[in-house]
Order: C-alpha cells, then sequence, then structure tokens
C-alpha cells in the first residue's frame, strides 16, 4: 500500500486544524478543546476531503475509480459542511435561547447544544483552498 495516499491528506488535516488554532487563539479564543471541534475558519472537513481527491487523481489518475470515488465523497461532505451542519448549528442557538426564556427550575433540565457545527460557504472555500496549497506542497515533498 502506498502510504503517501493516507499520509498527505491527514498531514493536510492536521495543518488545516492548527490553521484554525491559529486564528482563535487570534480572536483571543484559544482552547485546545477547539482542536476536535465543528466549524471554524477554515473547514478542515472540506480541506480534508479535498486533499483525498487530489491525490487520488494525481497518483492514481483522473480516470480511476478512486478518483471519482473520492471527487463524489468530497461533494457530499463540503455539501454538509455548508448545508445540513450549518443549519444544525443555527436551531442549536434558537433552542438555547429559548431553553434560558425557561423559568430557572425548569432551564437546567436541558442541555445546551452546540451552536457551531457548520461552516459558511467562505470558511469551505478557504479550507479547499488550503488543501490545494498543502497538498501541492506534501506531493512535491514526498
Amino acid at each position: 500500500m502506498d502510504f503517501k495516499l493516507f499520509l498527505i491528506p491527514i498531514i493536510t488535516l492536521l495543518i488545516n486544524q492548527l490553521i484554525k488554532m491559529l486564528i482563535e487563539a487570534l480572536r483571543g479564543n484559544f482552547s485546545w478543546y477547539k482542536i476536535f471541534s465543528y466549524g471554524g475558519m477554515p473547514s478542515s472537513h472540506s480541506s480534508l476531503v479535498t486533499s483525498l481527491a487530489i491525490v487520488m487523481g494525481y497518483y492514481q489518475g483522473l480516470e480511476s475509480p478512486f478518483f471519482a470515488l473520492a471527487l463524489i465523497l468530497a461533494m457530499i461532505v463540503i455539501k454538509d459542511a455548508s448545508g445540513i451542519r450549518l443549519k444544525l448549528g443555527q436551531q442549536g442557538k434558537i433552542i438555547n435561547s429559548l431553553i434560558k426564556e425557561l423559568p430557572d427550575q425548569n432551564e437546567y433540565k436541558y442541555p445546551v447544544l452546540a451552536e457551531k457545527l457548520g461552516h459558511t460557504n467562505f470558511e469551505v472555500l478557504v479550507g479547499i483552498l488550503a488543501s490545494i496549497v498543502i497538498t501541492s506542497l506534501l506531493i512535491s515533498l514526498f
């Protein structure tokens, strides 16, 4: 097995997560927990699947079934990141505000829902662009 097919996307993901943590630190929101969290700038999910598609296209060929699968997976994940997950975060924010309006004795019965699950289109685009640059650099190194 050629480990480049696996390692390059994983390294790209890790670098992307570090970029995300640096951006959060510059905003004054640093937390080690954020390395495993959803949402934020740039989109790590979009970066990972873009890197996978690039790697498969480069090493297996643009006409290979591996590239086709990676590209379809990338389209699904990217659409999900800026679609369903974004809407879930918006719903979580609304539900949390409704729970805060409950009397104090009832408010504690409900968990606080995550409000940042998805990505804006800009966060996804930056994740894709970062992935293209990072993956290209890693391919040239390997």
